[in-house]
């Protein structure tokens, strides 16, 4: 029998225009070293950490920054720049990267023993001693103590024999990582792939602290920023080497240095030198890379997109330095003369230490605003990959006119939103007859063409002044 309807209903119906996935900006991928034998932290594994704490008590945290590369990014990301979240990678394995040290005499003190941080702890063996029994370990912020258990205090020296975790055993082929048959495993900058099916977000600055200066390092940071899950891009902030063997401690030998290094691509950003705050050495990626994330998502500026150049925004810096520790002296004109040459410095001038220049490893060999300004570069990356979550529930529906209406409307609702705020001058799409065949609609292909203009950064600003004499005449006025 059928149901009889007597009376009110409703109903409802989806929306025809969705609303826009925004993709995250600023998002730090950083592969390098944490002193993970202090916490039990992870070996080639993607750790996404939202602060300092989460961030240490997954890796660990030395002021050994040349030892231990992610404490960097981890100080820098978090406690100067307040960046959230940020994907790392530690490809120190204690298990693998270690020396022995022979066992030697050693006399507790306040019934402890100090040991050095880079101690394995499961390591430690004490003659005529059980571990758990006579004594436990655990890590200070300098070292790894062995505390001895009873009630009667060790004073008497004992014999003392464990393992070190071994940073310098690191070399490039483990920051480069890469797919292992045998193991199945991947590892190194290869996890970038990992960080959106396991985290649903994509990083859109890579780095590799003391490592982004090696040639090979610096190609595979570029290739991954160029293809990310074969759909996202992202950029990949470099550091100029400036050791006095191999590198270039002066700002004059920096463009010869990059073209042989062949650090010329449009995903790359080229930094030099470093930057020091109070003892503390940086590179000056690690700096941009977070003022770069604070400008995206500072509101009176990027407001949640890369459309500001975070040239001549301050730097957590009181002075340049390069490996050796030299400070770094260099005025506007030398400045400028590496910005001519595609490379990003730091300057003191009038508001104190700031990142200056605005382009792309690209420039001056590409003449194209969209690559070489860094700011346009990651705009379109970014536009790229919100239409990409934007849009990904729609693939396989059927292929109708109201649903290329609703994408159509969709996207340029959201290019006048962006327009209106500007943080692009002009947007639009379009399904363009000439770009969508017969064969390809059949196929179930379409293209929509988005036309796009970020903002240039305003690199330069001039005030002509002339002698004007008609104010003259006011001396004669009665």
């Amino acid at each position: 029998m059928a149901q009889i309807t007597h009376g009110v209903s409703t109903g409802k119906k989806a929306t025809s225009i969705s609303t826009p996935v925004v993709a995250a900006s600023g998002v730090h991928f950083v592969v390098g070293t944490a002193p993970v034998q202090m916490v039990g932290g992870k070996v080639n594994e993607v750790i996404m950490a939202q602060n300092y704490a989460e961030a240490v008590q997954q890796l660990g945290y030395s002021d050994d920054w040349k030892k231990y590369s992610l404490c960097e990014e981890i100080y820098s990301a978090f406690q100067l720049y307040k960046t959230s979240p940020v994907f790392m990678v530690n490809v120190l394995d204690p298990t693998k990267h270690k020396t022995a040290v022979s066992p030697k005499s050693m006399t507790p003190e306040e019934n402890q023993i100090l040991l050095p941080l880079e101690t394995i702890a499961d390591t430690i063996k004490v003659t005529g001693k059980e571990a758990g029994t006579d004594f436990d370990t655990f890590y200070n912020d300098d070292n790894c103590v062995i505390e001895f258990l009873g009630e009667t205090p060790q004073t008497e020296a004992v014999e003392v024999g464990y393992s070190v975790v071994d940073p310098s055993q690191i070399d490039k082929d483990d920051i480069i990582g890469g797919y292992s048959v045998a193991t199945h495993k991947t590892t190194g900058l290869e996890l970038i792939d990992s960080c959106f099916p396991k985290y649903t977000t994509v990083p859109d600055i890579i780095l590799c602290p003391n490592w982004s200066h090696d040639q090979e390092v610096a190609a595979v940071m570029a290739a991954k920023a160029e293809n990310i899950n074969g759909l996202f891009e992202a950029v990949a902030i470099l550091d100029v080497d400036t050791t006095e063997e191999t590198g270039a401690t002066h700002y004059s030998k920096v463009p010869e240095w990059k073209k042989k290094k062949n650090f010329m691509k449009e995903m790359e950003i080229v930094c030099f030198p470093k930057v020091a705050l109070g003892s503390r050495v940086f590179n000056l990626s690690t700096q941009l890379a977070g003022s770069m994330s604070a400008t995206d998502n500072e509101e009176d500026l990027g407001g949640g997109t890369p459309c500001e150049s975070a040239s001549n925004k301050s730097l957590q810096a009181d002075r340049m330095v390069v490996a050796s520790g030299e400070e770094v002296t260099q005025d506007l004109q030398n400045a400028n003369y590496l910005n001519e040459n595609g490379v990003v410095t730091a300057l003191n001038f009038y508001n104190g230490f700031v990142s200056w220049g605005n382009y792309t490893a690209c420039y001056p060999a590409n003449t194209d605003p969209a690559d070489y300004f860094y700011c346009i570069n990651r705009m379109f990356r970014w536009v790229a990959k919100t239409t990409i979550l934007s849009y990904w529930s729609y693939v396989d529906r059927k292929l109708t006119r109201r649903l290329i209406d609703a994408i159509l409307q969709g996207v340029n609702d959201w290019l006048n939103g962006l327009t209106a705020d500007e943080k692009i001058l002009g947007g639009r799409v379009e399904m363009n007859e000439n770009e969508n065949t017969t064969t390809a609609l059949m196929a179930g292909h379409v293209k929509f063409h988005v036309y796009l203009t970020p903002p240039s950064p305003l690199q330069q600003l001039e005030f002509v002044l002339e002698y004007d004499l008609s104010y003259l005449e006011a001396l004669m006025a009665a």
